[in-house]
């Protein structure tokens, strides 16, 4: 299984950018997906979950009102479309696979993790 994000740069305060990651070795859409991030020197924080058909989503109450996550199962991508940025989003945004099953919370359950893409946000 390998997850390659995409989309990442570097833009001022307000802006917005469109992440792409597209999954290979998986029936993607038997997953749902999560994008996460890190910032550095930071712990991994969760950002967006969707099931698998698309029809549920879920945001960090950081995020949310500002980014949007959707899938295209035909072409194994999910995308977080973000907007409104702000300098504390500056991270490395990583998107996750969530194994079949129940959890306690939408940011559980993942097991297969891309490398990353750098979102930087200027002030």
């Amino acid at each position: 299984v390998q997850l390659q994000a995409s989309g990442g740069g570097s833009v001022q305060a307000g802006g917005s950018l469109r992440l792409s990651c597209t999954g290979t070795g998986l029936t993607f859409s038997r997953y749902a997906m999560g994008w996460f991030r890190q910032a550095q020197g930071k712990e991994r924080e969760f950002v967006s979950y969707i099931n698998r058909s698309g029809g549920s989503t879920y945001y960090a109450d950081s995020v949310k009102g500002r980014f949007t996550i959707s899938r295209d199962n035909a072409k194994n991508t999910v995308f977080l479309q973000m907007s409104g940025l702000k300098p504390e989003d500056t991270a490395v945004y990583l998107c996750a696979t969530r194994s079949p099953g129940t959890y306690e919370s939408p940011s559980a359950g993942y097991t297969y993790w891309g490398q990353g893409t750098q979102v930087t946000v200027s002030s």
